[in-house]
C-alpha cells in the first residue's frame, strides 16, 4: 500500500489554505489526522459536508501532488464520502469521515488524456480498453478525516 507523509501543521492551516488554494475559510487546527490533530471548522457560509470534502480534497491534492516531486506526482484525484460517524466528548462534536480516493500518476493520466482526445471518433480507438486501461492505472487509498464541528452546528 502506499504511503503519502502526514502534513505538518504549526496551527497556520488557514493561512496554508490561502496561498495554496487562494480560498479563506474560517478554520484553525491541524489536518485532520486523528481526533487530537482534527480541522476545526469555525463556521461555514457552504453546508458542512461539502466544506469537509473540500478540505479533504485539499489535504490530499498538498499530500498527493504539491509536495511531491514531479515525477511522482498524482492526478486525477477524486474523493468519495463512504463512512461517516460523529462523535461527542463534552461540548465538541468531532465528525469522522471516511473517503475513498482514487487517483493515477499525473503524466499517466496526462498520457490518457491526449489519447483520448485524439483518438476518439477515429477508425482503430477501442474506448473501452482505453478505459479498462485507465481503470488499471488508477490507485485507490481509504483515508478518515476528523473535523471538529460543533460551532458549526
Amino acid at each position: 500500500m502506499l504511503k503519502f507523509e502526514q502534513l505538518k501543521s504549526d496551527n497556520d492551516l488557514k493561512d496554508v489554505i490561502k496561498a495554496a488554494f487562494d480560498a479563506d475559510l474560517s478554520v484553525s487546527g491541524a489536518w485532520g489526522y486523528t481526533q487530537d490533530l482534527s480541522t476545526i471548522i469555525e463556521s461555514a457560509n457552504i453546508p458542512v459536508k461539502q466544506l469537509e470534502h473540500m478540505l479533504a480534497s485539499m489535504r490530499t491534492y498538498i499530500e498527493m501532488n504539491m509536495t511531491l516531486p514531479e515525477e511522482e506526482r498524482y492526478g486525477s484525484i477524486n474523493l468519495n464520502e463512504i463512512h461517516r460517524e460523529q462523535n461527542h466528548v463534552g461540548e465538541l462534536v468531532y465528525d469522522k469521515v471516511t473517503y475513498e480516493i482514487t487517483a493515477m500518476k499525473e503524466e499517466t493520466y496526462t498520457a490518457f488524456i491526449k489519447e483520448y482526445k485524439e483518438g476518439l471518433g477515429t477508425e482503430g480507438f477501442d474506448i473501452t480498453e482505453h478505459f479498462n486501461q485507465r481503470k488499471k492505472a488508477t490507485i485507490t487509498r481509504n483515508e478518515a478525516y476528523w473535523f471538529e464541528v460543533h460551532q458549526t452546528l
